[in-house]
């Protein structure tokens, strides 16, 4: 499934990042100017410049600033649980309110054992950060964030624009944004072979290619089952962290692991989506 693909890309992420001497900063946003430009020089098209669009691309380039904010609060693995895992719940309540789509009994039981999962995961080592308020707050910003650039790009795919010009036109508009947070946050990284070749790879792979597949996988997958698909990329991540980086996981994020997977089949199971007023 190309949603589950991507989030094994967007999982590859931080192992590879561990190999730049960058700060968080610096390599999210040359990865986001990188990936972006790559996707608007292939696929940006004049016709695509709408204002949806264009608010994705805020929302797109905004995200990463509101999260990176948030774990420089309360920490890296309070700020990830919080951000990702309440993107599926944003996406679904917002599917739900633009589309009339009322999510199933299914994808809300699979995502809440997914989220929880996930949480397991990777609070179940302990987490060194503290439950700040206001990091917590900033987090859920970027959750919902994330759910608001994916519905943007799922209902203008839905309206019939070809899925590789709303990434190529989003993450184009978000690469704009975020060079001037590059050039302040301190490029440097990207003049050592080690540092180029991992922004490079975090542009090419983990962010033009896997939203290529993202975008095409929304022309079949529905937004929020597509949202809670994603929750992979820290399961992918956890067991990079493991193999390559010769990281530990406690029993109880092995059994978080587990959890997460088990729900992630259940959400991927084939479900129809039902029109509110519809007979079940």
């Amino acid at each position: 499934m190309r949603i589950i693909a991507a989030a094994v890309l967007w999982g590859t992420a931080g192992t590879a990042g561990a190999f730049a001497s960058a700060g968080s900063v610096s390599l999210a946003a040359a990865r986001l100017v990188i990936g972006g430009s790559i996707l608007a020089l292939l696929f940006l098209r004049s016709r695509a410049f709408g204002r949806d669009l264009l608010l994705g691309a805020v929302c797109v380039a905004a995200y990463q600033l509101c999260y990176f904010a948030a774990v420089a609060r309360t920490g890296v693995a309070i700020g990830t649980v919080v951000a990702i895992g309440s993107g599926p719940v944003f996406t679904g309540l917002l599917s739900w309110a633009l589309d009339r789509t009322t999510p199933s009994a299914r994808w809300l039981g699979g995502t809440l054992a997914a989220v929880a999962g996930c949480a397991v995961l990777v609070l179940g080592g302990g987490s060194e950060g503290g439950a700040d308020p206001g990091g917590i707050g900033l987090a859920l910003i970027g959750g919902l964030l994330y759910a608001s650039y994916a519905v943007t790009a799922a209902r203008a795919i839905d309206r019939g624009t070809p899925s590789d010009t709303v990434m190529g036109t989003m993450f184009g508009g978000a690469a704009v944004l975020m060079l001037p947070v590059l050039l302040l946050s301190g490029p440097g990284f990207l003049a050592t072979p080690s540092g180029l070749l991992t922004a490079l790879y975090l542009g090419a792979a983990t962010t033009a290619l896997a939203y290529v597949l993202y975008g095409r996988g929304l022309r079949t997958t529905p937004v929020a089952t597509a949202a809670t698909l994603a929750l992979a990329e820290p399961a992918v991540a956890a067991l990079l962290g493991v193999a390559v980086l010769g990281e530990r996981l406690t029993p109880l994020s092995w059994a978080g692991l587990a959890l997460l997977a088990t729900s992630l089949i259940v959400v991927a199971l084939p479900e129809r989506r039902i029109p509110i007023g519809s007979a079940a």
